[in-house]
């Protein structure tokens, strides 16, 4: 099969057909760009100036060393919006991806099982042939690659898991736009499945820095779209199957007949958007063939390159067509939605939106009688430092071990590895548990399933159902009410951006208990610190936080996973015992917050932004 035009530009491969044949070894070479390019024969190496294979050069700060999502970090150095040009650059990809091999010790790859799978966006095809060709060059063993390129970040995770894979690349820029003209990404996963460590995506960043030679063998580009094995040499390339032994692991750890038995009631009426992105892969498959849901009940279920022109976040601006489904005259009575790789989720009632927060926390105080997998109480319970306690309230009742940790899925990682914890959540739209390493949306909608089917497995025909609605209300009268607001300011230059959160940090340096605010008497106020209890690593300046004697919280956060400019994040929360209040709406109950949260920042100042983008 011939090479595509981008794999050509980025690869300059050479002939080693020699070493294609029998049980040979396959021969790497050392690859290299002089101009004009000489006759290449297999037993030399070539070299050329360091310069043309060198990684865009990043300043430490602006490159987020926590995690191998790369895209914003790129970017914004380059102040280059168009993401993905910047991957088609001559060999900008496969510098990362060999500082990647650089940096891992030789014992995790060399021989080894690496999974390779992504989320269906534009240019996942040609870089999975850049990556597999790399990774042969490297001394990897096999390759397991989904269909079509195709598997989400929890399916990923789960294969590494089931199949004791040495790691696996992940294809993705998560909830971010698809298409040539926006994001691309990728990161790397280990062997448990999490993404991996500080120490590691540190060495990446050194090493893209001082690159000089790429390794890889010249092989046709693989067939992705047919199941089955390829094997040159000692190296083989398996396509699998993207969804198997993700629902495997699926059906052990809920009750699938209780689930099948909700979905198939005439008086049930369940929708779930796949915002055209990898959990279309997984819907049919689970949601139709195996819970019996109707095949309508599946919208935007075919993955596509571009989203379809949508932006693939779940929440209640970009899921937009959900919202209006289940706003509208007789809505479903369940609706679900997941991001771009499969990991986020969002839940909604009929005329109801469960904030992520109180979803994690409802789970959590549920999960004992409606799941089989945690039939025996969970081990622990964490969630990301700026996400409501409410989960904290579901901890202190039923006694278990607790932790707040830095925005991050490989801190709850380190946690379940150590036997600490069960379920997690971020109030970014992500849930999980211990069943895998990464965040997980099709698991959240199936947890949220099994409470609902649990609660109404004893009804007959006729009777009142217990709605996502009826849970939440219930829950909060038991544990009372975790008023969250998240405001979003997107693309926000970063310089201003990054002088409100050191103009914050000024005023923590400065702040006293007791100090007022408005109505409101300073507890305390931070920038939050977290030392692994598990590893003993810390994490520092992780969101400015000031907590009120009462439990209110503002926190001020960056973030940066889309390629244009800065985030700025404000969570706002307030505690509500009294039952008579819960209804109120949270944008009325946190008002006289939000607006002490946006002057205190002095925000519209520093950034010259009036509105948010996104609210939660």
């Amino acid at each position: 099969m011939p090479l595509s035009p981008i794999a050509t530009s980025l690869l300059f491969l050479f002939s080693l057909a020699s070493s294609l044949s029998g049980d040979s070894p396959l021969k790497p070479l050392l690859l290299r760009l002089p101009p004009p390019l000489p006759t290449l024969r297999p037993s030399r190496s070539y070299r050329c100036p360091q310069s043309r294979l060198k990684a865009k050069r990043l300043e430490p700060a602006v490159y987020e060393r926590r995690c191998l999502f790369v895209s914003i970090e790129f970017a914004e150095n380059l102040d280059e919006k168009k993401i993905v040009k910047v991957f088609i650059e001559e060999n900008y990809l496969a510098n990362w991806i060999q500082a990647l091999f650089n940096s891992l010790p030789p014992e995790d790859y060399k021989d080894g099982v690496l999974v390779l799978g992504g989320d269906g966006r534009y240019f996942n095809r040609e870089a999975a042939q850049i990556i597999i060709k790399i990774a042969a060059g490297n001394g990897v063993g096999k390759i397991l690659v989904g269909k079509e390129g195709i598997m989400s970040t929890p399916a990923v995770s789960a294969v590494i898991r089931k199949q004791k894979a040495n790691g696996g690349f992940i294809m993705s820029a998560s909830h971010n736009p698809g298409g040539p003209e926006y994001d691309w990404g990728i990161k790397f996963n280990y062997s448990s499945g999490q993404p991996a460590p500080e120490t590691i995506t540190d060495k990446i960043y050194g090493n893209t820095l001082s690159i000089s030679e790429i390794k890889m063998v010249d092989i046709p580009d693989i067939d992705l779209s047919c199941l089955g094995v390829t094997t040159y040499g000692n190296f083989s390339v398996e396509v699998v199957d993207p969804v198997s032994d993700y629902l495997e692991l699926l059906e052990n750890v809920f009750d699938f007949q209780l689930i099948k038995g909700l979905l198939s009631r005439s008086d049930f009426r369940f929708t779930f958007d796949a915002m055209h992105a990898v959990t279309g892969a997984y819907a049919k498959p689970i949601f139709v063939d195996k819970l019996g849901a109707s095949p309508d009940s599946i919208s935007n279920g075919v993955p596509l390159e571009d989203f379809g022109h949508g932006h693939p976040d779940p929440n209640l601006t970009y899921a937009k067509d959900l919202v209006n489904i289940m706003y509208g005259v007789n809505g479903p009575d369940f609706g679900a939605a997941s991001d771009g790789d499969g990991d986020r989720n969002m839940i909604l009632g009929r005329s109801f939106f469960v904030t992520p927060s109180d979803s994690v926390a409802i789970i959590a105080a549920n999960a004992q009688e409606a799941i089989p997998y945690f039939q025996s109480g969970p081990k622990g319970l964490a969630r990301s430092m700026p996400t409501s306690g409410a989960l904290d309230r579901v901890a202190e009742k039923l006694t278990l071990p607790f932790f707040e940790v830095p925005t991050g899925w490989k801190f709850f990682g380190n946690l379940m590895d150590a036997g600490k914890l069960s379920i997690c959540g971020e109030e970014s739209f992500g849930t999980g548990s211990d069943h895998i390493r990464e965040k997980d949306g099709i698991w959240a909608v199936l947890a949220w399933l099994s409470i609902i089917a649990y609660r109404n497995k004893d009804k007959k025909p006729g009777e009142k159902l217990a709605s996502v609605a009826d849970v939440v209300k219930e829950h909060w009268a038991t544990y009372g009410r975790n008023f969250f607001s998240r405001y979003d300011y997107e693309e926000c230059e970063s310089e201003g951006a990054n002088k409100m959160i050191e103009y914050l940090r000024d005023l923590v340096s400065k702040s006293k208990a007791g100090e007022k605010y408005g109505n409101y008497a300073l507890q305390f106020a931070d920038d939050f610190s977290y030392t692994d209890p598990v590893d003993g690593s810390v994490a520092s300046k992780q969101g400015v936080r000031f907590v009120f004697t009462d439990g209110s919280r503002i926190i001020y956060r960056l973030s940066g996973t889309g390629s244009a400019g800065a985030t700025v994040r404000i969570y706002i929360e307030q505690f509500e015992p009294d039952v008579s209040k819960h209804e109120m709406d949270a944008q009325a109950a946190l008002k006289p917050l939000i607006d002490l949260a946006l002057s205190l920042s002095k925000l519209k100042d520093f950034t010259g932004r009036e509105k948010p983008t996104v609210i939660t």
